[in-house]
């Protein structure tokens, strides 16, 4: 049960003074729906009242409080003049224009002769005047919304924030400095100067702790839970593997085999394993995969592979089947599009145990599949599941072991606030034979020039793939794009060129992609759907136009299709004039380095977490206070510390731990509370 204390704070904005169903929407849109929400919602920018010069004095472009009398109101003779307000004090006079002012408003709100405190959109009474002398908050907005409803219901949900037991371990409290909860929230949402914004400073440090804290809390319960449910051992005698790899033709790359080690010890353990293995675009995860899948298949049980679209299900399928018909193992691809015949031998294969191994969509989940024995489900870029999906597929087998698979590269700051204690394997290096891709940024006004280079090379038998830009939030103008430079290459190269993009039938998308591989076509304009997946070795050139709109990992993907054979590969990256210091940063780090890890780490100082990865999409933990670029020791502090009370209390009973559920309810990781119960 969610404490008493904290059922004020889980009210409908709509209980603030002020909130009405109209702007309850709005502002549910900008910070969320609960009142707790907007203690979330911290002011991005402040003006400072407090400047109170006489009328000689003040200046133009600042902030002024003045204290004047009211002499004489000119009212226009027509709508479209203005209303002028003429005020004085001892030093000078001073005109208050207003547009569309009403005469009977204007006159109540400056009655002639009175000494008033002016602003022409904050007008009070002299007694009020020290309720403008101050420093006020400044929120960010949405449209149809303005500052005084927002600042007026955030100062009152500020107000219902009650006194809450102290969460944070005393020690390390105290050595911070930092005041309680209550107070904290309090200051956060009362800047006296600019620097008070600063994620560094006390209040808002604390509470970026206390995100952290209950994000790394909820991760190190969920994990607890997992590692205390029973699992089974399953370990293989390697003549499967042997087979396999002895029809590969070349070596394992050191991470692989260091990779390959650590999945077959977890597999050995009685304890459910959750590894996540990291690997950069080619450096061969699917091989991992399947040797990791063969184990399994040793020990006389079955593996799946999950992937999120047909074309990335098919690759890994084209890539694993050869090798384990090699090993005699039996294996199958399930997708949606699969004719009722062939997917009723699957299921049946499935069900009787004599498909050891399938490769899959989301169709691995639907009620109708069954397996004799799924000992480990492999989960490919999967940030692109939800966690129901994945937890679907665990739950085809009993214990089954997890293995989920990203070519994102993830700092390690992101590994800990999305993962926390996940165990991972990382694939550094390429595999043997790959060369370094020449990446060369060129000025947009150039690209007529370089289509007659490229000319030069497919007429050699070259591969090029053009990745039009991305607009974001709109579907519409990239297909525009994408269809335009189309048309226009098309021309140039008649015959050659195919076009690739998110709203094609998936048959078509297939064809044009098989037309692609065996060189029917030279050329292949797409939108970013060729980012994740897209495997022809013999594609050597990528240009992509106005690179300066993609983010850093993104182009990192997309230059990952290029480089997959043994041929000498180019990346052209195209951009438009001016660029911004951020898009000149990103374009020198592409130059410099092909290290999606030194890349992502990049992209994290450049841009922030809640960016780099698209936070709804990565499965990151959706930071409100946090900043993972600034707050990395204290996610470090607060990752330690939740280990140790898990350590020392895995129940939370304890009176630290009771405040330490009240902290979970208070950042909605209620899920995380759940599985102390079902526990």
């Amino acid at each position: 049960m969610r404490p008493q204390a904290l059922t004020p704070l889980f009210a409908q904005v709509t209980s603030l003074p002020g909130i009405g169903p109209r702007l309850g929407t709005l502002v549910e849109k900008l910070a969320g729906p609960l009142v707790v929400d907007l203690l979330w919602h911290l002011p991005a920018g402040v003006i400072d009242r407090r400047n109170a010069p006489d009328v000689a004095q003040a200046r133009g472009g600042e902030v002024a409080t003045l204290t004047v009398v009211v002499e004489e109101h000119i009212v226009p003779h027509s709508p479209r003049q203005p209303y002028k307000v003429w005020c004085s004090d001892e030093t000078g006079r001073l005109c208050l224009t207003y547009f569309n002012g009403r005469e009977d408003y204007l006159k109540k709100l400056l009655p002639p002769g009175e000494v008033q405190m002016t602003r022409p959109d904050h007008v009070v009474p002299l007694e009020e005047r020290d309720s403008i002398l101050r420093v006020e908050p400044v929120y960010g907005l949405t449209a149809g919304l303005t500052q005084k409803p927002v600042q007026k219901a955030i100062t009152a949900a500020v107000e219902r924030a009650p006194a809450l037991t102290e969460w944070q371990d005393t020690a390390f409290h105290k050595k911070q400095g930092w005041s309680d909860w209550k107070a904290s929230v309090a200051r956060a949402h009362a800047p006296e100067e600019l620097g008070d914004l600063s994620p560094a400073h006390p209040a808002r440090a604390r509470l970026a702790f206390d995100e952290l804290l209950a994000s790394q809390l909820a991760i190190a319960l969920v994990r607890h839970h997992n590692r205390t449910l029973a699992g089974h051992a399953t370990k293989g005698d390697g003549h499967l593997r042997q087979a396999a790899l002895a029809s590969l033709g070349f070596e394992l790359t050191a991470s692989q085999t260091q990779a390959i080690a650590e999945i077959a010890d977890d597999l050995g353990k009685e304890e459910r394993m959750v590894r996540l293995l990291q690997g950069d675009v080619g450096s061969g995860k699917t091989l991992v995969a399947l040797l990791a899948m063969l184990i399994c298949v040793e020990a006389g049980a079955q593996a799946a592979m999950m992937a999120p679209t047909e074309l990335l299900a098919r690759q890994h399928f084209a890539t694993i089947a050869p090798l384990a018909q090699a090993a005699g193992v039996r294996v199958a691809l399930l997708t949606g599009r699969d004719g009722q015949r062939q997917k009723k031998q699957t299921l049946q294969g499935l069900a009787d145990g004599t498909i050891q191994l399938v490769v899959g969509t989301h169709a691995l989940v639907q009620e109708d599949v069954e397996f004799a024995d799924l000992a480990l489900a492999v989960v490919d870029e999967q940030h692109r599941f939800g966690v129901h999906q994945r937890m679907a597929l665990s739950s085809k087998g009993h214990a089954v072991d997890l293995l989920v698979m990203t070519a994102t590269p993830i700092p390690r700051t992101l590994m800990l606030a999305a993962y926390g204690d996940l165990d991972v394997s990382k694939l550094t290096e390429k595999p043997r034979g790959r060369q370094p891709i020449d990446t060369r940024t060129i000025p947009l006004e150039r690209i007529g020039e370089v289509a007659q280079g490229i000319g030069r090379q497919i007429a050699a038998g070259a591969r090029v793939y053009w990745v039009c830009p991305l607009i974001e939030e709109s579907e519409e103008i990239d297909l525009a794009n994408v269809t335009e430079r189309f048309r226009l290459l098309n021309e140039r190269f008649p015959g050659k060129v195919g076009l690739l993009h998110g709203r094609l039938k998936s048959a078509e998308h297939e064809a044009t992609m098989a037309a692609f591989a065996d060189g029917r076509l030279s050329i292949l304009v797409a939108t970013t759907v060729i980012e994740v997946g897209v495997d022809v070795p013999a594609a050597t050139v990528m240009v992509i136009e106005h690179a300066e709109r993609f983010g850093l990992a993104q182009l990192h993907q997309l230059r990952g299709r290029v480089g997959r054979g043994s041929a000498k590969s180019t990346c052209l990256l195209f951009y438009a004039m001016p660029l911004g210091e951020t898009a000149k940063s990103r374009l020198a780090i592409m130059r410099e380095t092909e290290d999606g890890f030194c890349i992502a780490e990049e992209d994290l100082k450049l841009r922030g977490a809640g960016e780099l990865l698209g936070t709804r999409q990565s499965g990151l933990p959706d930071m409100r206070l946090a900043d993972l670029a600034v707050h990395n020791e204290l996610l470090e502090a607060a990752r330690d510390d939740a280990r140790l009370v898990i350590a020392r209390d895995p129940d939370l009973q304890t009176e630290r731990g009771k405040a330490l559920r009240a902290l979970l309810y208070l950042f909605r990781r209620d899920d995380a509370v759940r599985t102390l119960r079902a526990g």
